[in-house]
């Protein structure tokens, strides 16, 4: 009877504790809410609204602007020329770093992570660098990219590379390779195998990639700017010209909206195929089935992947390095530490301590609220509320940054969230870039803990929150310094709300290089170059350390 007794209070302390854990969702939903479905809902009712009334016929009027048609043509088609582009180019990576074995594998893992944490702008700037007025392929044989598709969609190859190969090599590495020996045992041929069995079993994941990198294309800005020049615009371009330029509020509410349900379909159909990718296979370790490579063709095609590498991404970080080492001297790094009272208001230099500051006490906000999210989200279970706003959290990565940051600026004017003069203001728009990252870092992990666990703990008397400490927490405990490093490096990189409130005393990094950018002179373009390459040495120096506490459940995206 006693012992009945136990277990029936045990029983209740846990499902106290999956109350609990429902109960954590309250300051990531009013987190949300706030600084994030204010905001959009704000901007977008400023340019919907007119005397007191909502105006749905100039849905209509915007959209049937050859114009706007002109860029939304180019928004989609540029979006699926650029995944296409990325799955040909990055899939023989995926394949190289899950199967094959060799030396330096783990910090070259890392290096081709780099281009994606970096900000756009950064990206944008490389490949300036290389193939822009006066760069390394103008020099040698005179040809000039920049303003051409060709330069966004490479540039867009390069950012979205490591989606492709941590996404799809992630799980490639964990198929069991016994399954397409016993196929060719059978009689199939390599090819039959590889589209019978491997192909169906990496479908969800190559699909979950392909939605990501649309939806980075998609909603590219920083890229766009910098190489598209005037002739290119993509959504988010657009919503950022019509909203500082041309002060033409009603298109950009409704490119906001358009953006926002093209967003909310892509992430509705990304939940869908990782769901499909959770449940629908068996893994394996994935450090038994990497080998060393054997023949001449697994030799040539690790090879090809090498060369790949080092044109496509080691190649603009190396002329982005060599061309803020033009002047003598290390004169454009030196320039940095002058204020000459144009661009900004402080030293250039001083952009540097600003984005550390603001990516510490950004990254503690996406911990906080994202990890309260993941563990709220820990039960298979949960109801249909907590279902869909698990993908409601990857909805910053899509939606306007711009839009974002100018709502930030009309919503949180009033008390009692008069934040405009704040400097809080920036880390909080930061965070809402690091929460989906912190979010898809710490849930895999938190659903492998076995349940048995808390409740052999609840039997023994523990509370839920001595459980998860004791419990959870031990095991957690490395995805959450990944998640953190995460957080941190976009964090750094954040641009397209940033740029509307980080004041001209306290430029961030990204701001202060586009800032740069757009003033002419050889001075200016060396100290862009200059304050990137500092840029990327912080995201590479951080990515490495992630890499060092990767494992094999918290290093995918």
């Amino acid at each position: 009877m006693d012992v009945s007794r136990t277990e029936v209070a045990a029983r209740r302390r846990f499902k106290r504790g999956g109350a609990a854990r429902l109960g954590l969702l309250a300051l990531p939903v009013a987190f949300f809410a706030i600084f994030f479905a204010y905001p959009v809902a704000a901007i977008v009712g400023r340019g919907l609204k007119a005397d007191g009334t909502w105006q749905f016929g100039r849905l209509v009027d915007v959209l049937t602007q050859s114009d706007i048609r002109h860029v939304l043509w180019f928004t989609t088609w540029q979006a699926l020329a650029s995944t296409a582009l990325t799955l040909l180019i990055a899939l023989p990576g995926a394949y190289v770093f899950a199967r094959f074995d060799f030396p330096g594998k783990q910090v070259l893992r890392a290096v081709v992570t780099v281009p994606f944490v970096l900000p756009t702008v950064v990206v944008g700037t490389a490949f300036l660098a290389l193939v822009g007025r006066g760069g390394l392929l103008d020099e040698l044989w005179g040809v000039r990219l920049d303003t051409t598709v060709w330069a966004i969609l490479f540039a867009h190859v390069f950012f979205n590379y490591a989606v492709v190969v941590r996404t799809v090599g992630g799980l490639w590495a964990q198929l069991d390779p016994r399954q397409e020996e016993a196929a060719r045992m059978l009689g199939a041929s390599r090819l039959t195998a590889w589209r019978t069995v491997t192909l169906p079993a990496l479908a969800p994941a190559v699909a979950a990639a392909a939605l990501m990198v649309f939806l980075f294309t998609f909603t590219s800005f920083g890229v766009v700017q910098i190489l598209g020049g005037p002739t290119f615009s993509t959504l988010e371009v657009e919503i950022y010209r019509q909203t500082t330029e041309v002060f033409d509020l009603t298109t950009a509410a409704v490119l906001t909206m358009v953006q926002f349900m093209a967003v909310g379909a892509v992430l509705a159909v990304h939940a869908w195929t990782v769901r499909r990718r959770e449940t629908a296979l068996r893994l394996v370790d994935a450090s038994v089935t990497a080998r060393r490579p054997r023949g001449a063709g697994q030799r040539a095609l690790l090879a090809g992947v090498l060369v790949t590498v080092a044109v496509l991404l080691l190649l603009p970080l190396a002329v982005l390095v060599q061309r803020s080492l033009d002047a003598p001297g290390f004169a454009y790094y030196r320039a940095l530490t002058s204020d000459d009272g144009g661009t900004f208001l402080v030293p250039p230099i001083d952009a540097i301590g600003n984005s550390l500051s603001y990516a510490v006490v950004a990254t503690a906000i996406a911990v906080l609220v994202g990890g309260l999210a993941a563990v709220a989200l820990t039960r298979r279970d949960a109801g249909r509320f907590v279902r869909g706003f698990d993908a409601l959290l990857m909805l910053p990565l899509g939606v306007s940054a711009v839009t974002v940051g100018f709502g930030f600026l009309i919503a949180l004017d009033e008390p009692p969230l008069d934040l405009r003069a704040s400097w809080i203001l920036v880390p909080l728009a930061q965070a809402l870039v690091g929460v989906p990252f912190v979010v898809r870092t710490m849930l895999p992990v938190l659903r492998a803990v076995d349940v048995r666990l808390r409740e052999a703990a609840a039997v023994l008397g523990a509370s839920p929150w001595r459980a998860w400490r004791e419990v959870d927490l031990p095991m957690v405990r490395r995805a959450l310094l990944v998640a953190a490093g995460f957080a941190f490096a976009v964090s750094l990189g954040e641009f397209g709300a940033t740029v509307f409130i980080a004041r001209p005393d306290n430029p961030t990094l990204p701001v202060a290089v586009a800032r740069l950018l757009g003033r002419p002179g050889d001075l200016n373009y060396g100290q862009a170059m200059a304050l990137s390459t500092i840029l990327m040495v912080v995201c590479a120096v951080a990515l490495l350390v992630l890499e060092r506490l990767r494992t094999d459940r918290t290093g995918e995206f």
